[in-house]
């Protein structure tokens, strides 16, 4: 029963520090203007937090051993892990607002997760029914907190944008299509963050279980492909694609704070992992409940007003829940162990 606590208490971890994710990165990208600068500073929160104290912790020991199969996998779930952050900072240049953004996310990598655990776990004939229909549910709610996403009134120097674009050299029907391309790149960079995030569960329990079920491993490796691709490839490419973006002690502030909230939570994943949870269970929940967090912590950070939030909006965040709950209840469990002999 400790053990089934704990393992709750660490899925709670997870889903509080993954529901602020979203809200707190929104922030540092305002601040610094820039899609890139953010994700430098996550890449440094998660080097900290993830790579430096796991080695401090490693002298003192523990349990496990590195593998290669377990590095190998680890690294993946770290590379996914990073470019579903890629992605959500992508969205949320595009135009996206973490209100919905966040719940999209949250919304579809329940899916991807449970399809690739089955995948890994040759477990399609274990997808019955009631499972079927929790991801109908989930697509169901994603489309209606899409649809009815709460509209805020844009910001005068967006209107002073607007009017700029449409002048005789540049016709209204160019400001159509330019809204129209952005529109895709935001669905595009939700897919992105949606099919990352969906494959971290899975890949990173194979990684733990590569390295005997040690924590702080599995962990180093995640920290590790997060400085490699959050740090040093944005680094690289600020000159080349003419990142307009400042530093300022406000934005860094409120990445970092993205950043160590990933951190935490991918320590909550593991965790979970280590006391008995599997992505079949461990996931869904964290992917229903993170949708909930963020919208109290946007409500609460005073991004949206709660009087434009429609009941429909309300709708699809309960159904997106309902559909998690239901997948995790009827999702396949994988093959019982063989009896001892």
């Amino acid at each position: 029963m400790l053990q089934l606590f704990g393992m709750l208490a660490a899925i709670g971890l997870t889903a509080l520090c993954w529901g602020m994710y979203g809200p707190v990165l929104h922030f540092g990208r305002e601040d610094m203007h820039s899609p890139l600068r953010p994700f430098v500073c996550v890449g440094i929160a998660y080097f900290v937090i993830a790579v430096v104290v796991p080695l401090l912790l490693l002298l003192k020991g523990e349990k496990g051993a590195w593998t290669m199969k377990g590095l190998i996998w680890s690294l993946l779930a770290g590379a996914a892990g990073a470019l579903g952050a890629l992605g959500v900072i992508l969205a949320l240049h595009f135009g996206g607002r973490p209100i919905y953004v966040m719940p999209l996310v949250f919304g579809g990598a329940p899916v991807i997760n449970t399809l690739l655990t089955a995948v890994m776990n040759r477990g399609f004939g274990q997808l019955k029914p009631p499972f079927l229909a929790g991801l109908l549910l989930v697509i169901t709610g994603a489309v209606t907190v899409l649809v009815f996403k709460p509209q805020t009134a844009p910001a005068p120097v967006a209107a002073t944008a607007l009017s700029e674009v449409a002048t005789p050299a540049d016709p209204p029907q160019r400001s159509v299509e330019q809204k129209a391309e952005r529109l895709v790149a935001v669905l595009l960079s939700i897919a992105l963050a949606m099919v990352s995030w969906g494959s971290y569960g899975p890949v990173l329990h194979r990684g733990q279980a590569g390295m005997q079920g040690s924590r702080l491993r599995p962990l180093i490796c995640i920290g590790v492909s997060y400085f490699l691709i959050a740090v040093l490839v944005p680094l690289a490419l600020l000159v080349p694609l003419g990142d307009t973006g400042q530093w300022n002690s406000t934005g860094i502030f409120w990445s970092l704070g993205a950043g160590a909230l990933g951190a935490l939570g991918a320590l909550g994943t593991i965790l979970a992992f280590t006391l008995g949870g599997k992505p079949f269970t461990v996931m869904p929940v964290v992917f229903g409940c993170a949708p909930v967090i963020n919208t109290l912590t946007t409500l609460a950070l005073h991004e949206t007003p709660a009087s434009s939030l429609s009941p429909f909006f309300l709708a699809g965040m309960l159904i997106v829940a309902v559909g998690a709950a239901t997948v995790l209840a009827f999702g396949p469990r994988g093959h019982a162990p063989a009896a001892p002999t």
